[in-house]
């Protein structure tokens, strides 16, 4: 099994957790408000015997101790109520009495012992101190709490439709192409993603210690697939490597967060902005460097107009999860239905129309190449069969003749010959790869580049021979400006795994400049424009810099897709 599919099954699995976990409470859990009643010590009232630190009460300001004045609305104690006289001639009123004279029980010791296991919707409390001092003139400072449970079904039942919506609809949406090619390979961690926030909302709302820290903790894990496989997108491997660390770095944090923010309620405004920020980087900054550098060199040299649009997807879909997170905070699905409102605009005014460019752009770049290679293979063949087979019997005819001098020369231009067909169409890359051939141009090379051109290769798999022509013809060309603009020694690095093709040829000349590139356009020299078009053309991407001690670096990494 491929590590994609078992990132596709691990998102889809916490997506079925999310989902069950939020089906729990508007099935079969109780809600429990962290409350546990009994009679004081003089038996006489009902009263507050303990209460879960982690639990709704807590955060109340619940305290053991405080006597119950009502529960779900039934009142236990009458609290006297002022009488007031009849109003004087200039409207006032005095206090000339109470009813009842004194805090008056309604139960008896036993029918508030029946009580203690009564499940809590709203309480009203008081301080035994203040029962005590309290006056119908001063009044009772009497404490109401409301814990509604699991009791708002309709919010949670739209929100857990809208995300089972998002997974189901989400997921057709990209598997079929609508969304771009370019992610349809994301559907499933994409979609658990921004989804298992809304299957778990029930369990935020509920504010209950430990279905908080799960649906806190089944979030984080939903952002993780997604994030892989962003990180998997990136192609330079250090920048994967600190996708992966970053990823788990977040994780971590988030997780922390999660739990945190349900062991300390006095910080959870703070704690709660920690999770979401925390929680949706996890993806984010994956998209962000699998998007790549924006600037205008770098979309020249190592994107186009095409691989600016990928990137802009990418960079998309690591931030759309972030918007979903809002969901449980009582802001529901707006920050989500606005983000998709803007992408969608975005794209039809802008994406869309850069698109029909960029595929036009691509079309014309695989033409032109095509067409070149056909012209190469076509004057590679007509030298071949035409012109070196006549050459062939011209220096026979005068070894023949005994004009040992006019069969030399003929035998220097047939080998000439054979070079340019070489270089126009090498049988080698063909039949054995780019390692290969790449010894035979470095022997080649060396004896024009009056120095030490040194290739060190490693050859582990083949691929598509379209792939390997394009990273030959990098190859060729980078070899051809280190002998012109360079100077020795030369190294050449390739190495061929069944995950992809790197290659790397540094040079000791003066180094490339920034301005080179556009002088050599506008010189009419098209060398690093087309290394650029080969490496766009099979998805690789094409690095060329100077190193700061001077001398250029070419480098080009090819991952299969």
């Amino acid at each position: 099994m491929s590590g994609t599919q078992l990132r596709d099954r691990f998102a889809l699995v916490i997506a079925i957790a999310a989902f069950a976990c939020g089906l729990f409470p508007l099935t079969i859990a109780r809600y429990e408000a962290g409350i546990t009643l009994g009679l004081d010590s003089t038996g006489e009232h009902l009263a507050v015997q303990s209460v879960d630190s982690l639990g709704p009460a807590a955060r109340d300001g619940v305290s053991p101790g405080l006597i119950v004045v009502s529960l779900n609305g039934t009142p236990l104690i009458d609290l006297p109520q002022p009488i007031f006289s009849s109003p004087s001639p200039d409207g006032e009123q005095t206090i000339i009495g109470a009813e009842p004279p004194a805090p008056r029980n309604r139960l008896g010791p036993e029918a508030l012992a029946s009580l203690i296991g009564t499940s809590i919707d709203t309480l009203e409390l008081i301080n035994p101190g203040d029962l005590a001092s309290g006056s119908a003139a001063s009044g009772y400072a009497v404490m109401g709490v409301f814990y509604p449970g699991w009791r708002d079904v309709d919010r949670s039942t739209f929100l857990l439709l809208v995300g089972l919506a998002i997974l189901l609809g989400g997921a057709w949406w990209i598997v079929t192409g609508r969304a771009g090619e370019s992610i349809r390979s994301l559907a499933t961690p994409l979609v658990t993603a921004v989804a298992a926030p809304f299957g778990v909302s029930a369990l935020v709302d509920s504010r209950l210690p430990l279905p908080t820290a799960v649906a806190g903790l089944l979030v984080v894990a939903a952002m993780i697939p997604l994030a892989l496989a962003l990180a998997d997108r990136i192609d330079m491997p250090a920048d994967r490597r600190f996708a992966h660390v970053t990823i788990g770095l977040f994780a971590i944090a988030a997780s922390i967060m999660a739990v945190t923010y349900v062991t300390q309620p006095l910080n959870r405004d703070t704690l709660e902005n920690l999770r979401w920020a925390f929680t949706g980087a996890i993806p984010i900054l994956p998209g962000i460097i699998a998007a790549g550098p924006l600037d205008i060199r770098a979309g020249r040299m190592n994107r186009g107009a095409g691989g600016l649009l990928r990137a802009t997807e990418l960079g998309l879909v690591g931030a759309t999860p972030l918007f979903a997170l809002p969901v449980s905070g009582g802001l529901g699905i707006w920050p989500l239905a606005l983000w998709l409102t803007a992408i969608a605009l975005a794209g039809r005014f802008t994406v869309r129309p850069l698109a029909r460019l960029a595929t036009r752009a691509t079309l014309q770049r695989d033409l032109v190449v095509a067409a070149t290679e056909a012209e190469r293979a076509r004057l590679a063949a007509d030298i071949h069969d035409d012109a070196l087979q006549e050459l062939t019997l011209l220096v026979r005819r005068l070894e023949a003749s005994g004009d040992t001098e006019g069969a030399e020369i003929g035998r220097t231009v047939a080998d000439r010959l054979r070079a340019i067909c070489g270089d126009l169409r090498l049988p080698i890359l063909d039949d054995l790869g780019v390692g290969p051939a790449l010894d035979w141009l470095v022997l080649r090379i060396e004896r024009l580049a009056g120095g030490e051109v040194r290739l060190e290769r490693s050859d582990d798999a083949r691929h598509n021979p379209d792939v390997e022509l394009a990273i030959f013809r990098v190859a060729q060309e980078a070899l051809a400006n280190a002998v012109k603009h360079g100077k020795p020694p030369i190294v050449v690095r390739y190495r061929s795994t069944p995950g992809g093709i790197s290659l790397a040829i540094d040079d000791a000349g003066p180094g490339i400049t920034d301005a080179a590139p556009g002088d050599a356009e506008k010189a009419g020299r098209f060398g690093l424009l087309n290394m650029a078009q080969r490496a766009e053309q099979i998805g690789a991407i094409l690095d060329v810099k100077r190193w700061p001690t001077g001398g250029t670096h070419v480098a080009l990494e090819w991952r299969p897709r």
